[in-house]
């Protein structure tokens, strides 16, 4: 079948290790499924994979790829939550959390077998590609604001990065769930656009903000960080999941942290629960995922430049 693999690790020009071409299909396991892929989506920890990062030499070559909706055996339109382990359902019971493509194969291809467990059904109301962009990004942006920020109607949120799968994310559920939200970007058309799909305004990287916010949502890491902790209420809480700018700020803000009594949570991925909600809300409200391009899988190589060079806004969807 055909595929985009992980062929070699090249931490400085990830690019350098993705090949396209054949691949063996996926066997048959007990407690698994296959899905025949219709759309999957990119993530930034698909480039992280290119460069070592969850994904070591002794496993290449890997099928990339940790997001999809397709078809299962029976014909049935579902969605892979592609967190593997952390249940036991379809694999050992003592097999740590890993996210797909850091143990097992990936979805972009022309199938991929995941635990049955894994699988949701995908709502009518939400096309493949829309489905496809849910199971990370969206996943994480949900699990942020609504798990680990807390946040509630009415409340304030910024979103450092507008334009990023996350953060776009972010924003649009922000809005939707009746928060006012706020957005930073470098771009002055990446602004524009936050403020179109939701957020109250959008800011430069860095620019002070015209209040104080409930929470922050970082995924930029280093280069927003001290503006992230200095946006913040007393007691308001700063929710990370990402750092596409590097781990080490040059200001910690250590004395904002304590002083203010701010909290720092960390945040990765979301539970197969939280996915089900979060189909139900966007099926329920009309809220679809925002989607930068559509592409078939044999030019997934345009798709990842797009991802590597932060030219895009909102997500890549690669099309079987």
């Amino acid at each position: 079948m055909f595929a985009a693999y992980a062929a070699r690790i090249d931490r400085d020009q990830p690019l350098n290790g993705l090949e396209l071409g054949e691949r063996p299909a996926p066997e048959a396991r007990p407690g698994w499924t296959t899905v025949n892929v219709k759309a999957a989506s990119l993530n930034h920890h698909d480039l992280w994979s290119l460069r070592g990062v969850g994904l070591g030499e002794e496993s290449l070559p890997m099928i990339l790829g940790c997001d999809a909706a397709g078809t299962d055996e029976d014909g049935n339109e579902v969605v892979i939550h592609s967190v593997i382990g952390q249940s036991g359902h379809g694999v050992g019971p003592k097999e740590p959390r890993s996210i797909l493509t850091e143990r097992y194969q990936g979805t972009f291809a022309e199938q991929v077998t995941v635990p049955t467990w894994n699988l949701l059904p995908k709502p009518a109301e939400l096309s493949f590609e829309e489905a496809a962009c849910l199971p990370t990004a969206w996943l994480t942006a949900y699990r942020m604001l609504f798990t680990n920020a807390g946040v509630r109607p009415g409340d304030s949120v910024l979103v450092q990065g507008a334009g990023g799968g996350v953060a776009t994310a972010a924003i649009v559920l922000g809005a939707a769930a009746g928060l006012r939200v706020f957005a930073t970007s470098r771009d002055e058309a990446k602004r524009k656009r936050a403020v179109e799909l939701g957020a109250e305004a959008a800011f430069a990287t860095g620019e002070r903000l015209p209040m104080r916010v409930d929470a922050v949502i970082e995924t930029v890491g280093a280069a927003t960080w001290s503006h992230s902790v200095k946006s913040l209420k007393p007691g308001g809480t700063l929710v990370i999941s990402g750092a596409t700018s590097g781990f080490n700020p040059e200001r910690t803000e250590l004395n904002r942290v304590f002083f203010l009594e701010l909290k720092i949570v960390g945040s990765t991925m979301g539970s197969k629960e939280e996915l089900a909600s979060l189909l139900s809300f966007c099926a329920a409200t009309g809220v679809r995922p925002v989607i930068d391009s559509v592409l078939p899988l044999d030019r997934a190589r345009e798709g990842f430049g797009k991802m590597a060079s932060g030219d895009l806004f909102g997500k890549v969807v690669l099309t079987v």
